[in-house]
């Protein structure tokens, strides 16, 4: 199976120019490819709000 960049725990970082580190946060994937298990039972769908958006900690709703 296919890297699920849909899921929350999926991180993508740049450690060099060339170099593009995909990891889980939770450590359950394949590391040699890079792979997210079949039928993964930490699977989450990322929110919207997860994407790299920060909210600011005095800001009450």
């Amino acid at each position: 199976m296919a890297v699920r960049k849909d899921c929350r725990h999926y991180v993508q970082r740049t450690a060099s120019q060339f170099e593009v580190v995909e990891r889980c946060r939770l450590d359950v994937s394949e590391l040699d490819p890079f792979a997210c298990p079949e039928g993964c039972l930490f699977f989450e769908p990322r929110k919207v709000a997860d994407q790299g958006w920060t909210v600011d900690p005095r800001r009450r709703d």
